[in-house]
């Protein structure tokens, strides 16, 4: 026999479940309460046949949600509650967690606009009273949720498989984030263009600020480099964000050897786009005069045959910085200046002396206007090297014309 008050729990949810299903094909709350009581008696006389308990029904949900239900109920029915300001639940674990959903910003959200329904992703709460959480923390809660995302986005969310995020997390990190750390699902405006799936202006602009919610200290870094303080300040698209240089869903590791022998060509994205540097008069050389010197040629062929290998050479990031990267001519840490780069020069050559940033010629490729010495010298070498190699290769041909003449005058001379 059950209990009295097992009963009257399990009438409200029946309630409380006739109510979707009568609303959803138009009914008035006079016919479902004049009804009701007849649904409800058949209702607990089946379950009692099929041996139902109370305790099934109050089921907790399980660490993996179910998948949504055919049966939609309509968002308005969840938001009646949902919608209510300081709306909380203090967990078992002691920490509030916030119920309330601002309707507008949904309405607002991309999820808003494709109009899917709360039990899409909440498939398990169909019914009130809802079930009793198993989990002791919001947090718990996320991690539990956000495998969900793979429903309607596969194939992000594989990427994020493969992602050092991802890897951290299996690892026991908690803290890693996931896919509502950096999309809130109840707010998320759209991102990409519908047309084109490009990202859009307004999403570009905001990325460092979602990373930044891990990464304070080197978001601080960033907003204050040339490349943040053009995107925060001047609001240009043109500059790099964290997923320009990390990517986006696939994050990998950033202290690999890997990733720091690809840096060059990493870099390489924006300053060897002739159109893109064009537009702010910067050189595009930046790679091939780097390639050419000693350090940049060592670390290509790691990169090429050995990426996973380390080298002690220099790459961008070791002169330029890495987050905190600013303009060449900057009067405080600007490596156009001999002072601030004998500083770089010394962490791998402690012995440099104050003439030792001289033997480098930056990024520049000699002229007459810029380092014109070697330039001429340059120029010089153009002339005398296929001068003597050409003057070698005319005595070669010539020496071996007049050894044939001899040989022939020879032979016919004891003929």
């Amino acid at each position: 026999m059950w209990a009295s008050a097992d009963k009257w729990e399990l009438i409200r949810v029946l309630r409380f479940n006739f109510e979707i299903l009568l609303r959803e094909y138009g009914m008035r709350r006079y016919q479902l309460m004049r009804i009701f009581p007849l649904l409800a008696g058949l209702a607990l006389v089946a379950l009692a046949i099929a041996g139902y308990t109370s305790g099934t029904a109050l089921a907790a949900p399980q660490a993996q949600p179910a998948k949504a239900p055919s049966a939609r109920v309509d968002n308005s029915i969840c938001l009646a509650c949902h919608s209510k300001e300081d709306f909380t639940l203090t967990m078992s674990g002691g920490e509030v967690l916030p119920l309330t959903i601002n309707e507008s910003k949904f309405g607002r959200s991309v999820h808003g606009e494709n109009e899917i329904a709360c039990t899409d992703c909440h498939a398990d709460f169909t019914g009130f009273p809802h079930p009793e959480l198993k989990a002791a923390s919001p947090r718990e809660i996320s991690i539990t949720y956000y495998t969900i995302c793979q429903q309607c986005h596969e194939e992000q969310y594989h990427k994020v498989l493969d992602s050092v995020h991802q890897r951290s997390l299996a690892g026991g990190n908690q803290n890693a984030a996931i896919c509502t750390d950096c999309h809130n699902p109840h707010e998320q405006g759209r991102i990409t263009d519908k047309t084109s799936g490009q990202l859009l202006g307004t999403a570009r602009l905001h990325i460092p600020q979602t990373c930044s919610q891990c990464h304070s200290g080197i978001y601080e870094a960033y907003q204050y480099s040339v490349h943040g303080a053009a995107l925060s300040e001047e609001g240009n698209l043109d500059v790099p964000t964290c997923i320009d240089c990390h990517g986006v869903h696939n994050i990998q590791d950033p202290t690999t050897a890997k990733f720091r022998n690809d840096t060059p060509q990493l870099c390489a994205k924006c300053h060897a786009n002739e159109a893109l540097m064009e537009k702010y008069g910067l050189p595009t050389n930046i790679l091939n005069t780097y390639v050419a010197d000693f350090h940049g040629t060592t670390v290509t062929l790691f990169e090429q045959t050995s990426p996973n290998q380390p080298t002690n050479k220099p790459v961008c990031t070791d002169c330029h910085g890495v987050h905190n990267i600013s303009k060449v001519d900057d009067p405080q840490t600007g490596i156009a200046l001999k002072q601030n780069l004998l500083l770089k020069c010394m962490r791998c050559h402690p012995d440099a002396t104050a003439n030792f940033p001289d033997a480098w010629m930056s990024h520049y490729v000699a002229s007459p206007e810029k380092y014109s010495l070697v330039y001429y010298v340059n120029l010089f070498y153009k002339f005398l090297i296929p001068s003597v190699l050409g003057g070698m290769g005319v005595f070669v041909v010539t020496d071996i014309i007049r050894r044939l003449i001899e040989r022939r005058k020879g032979a016919a001379h004891h003929d």
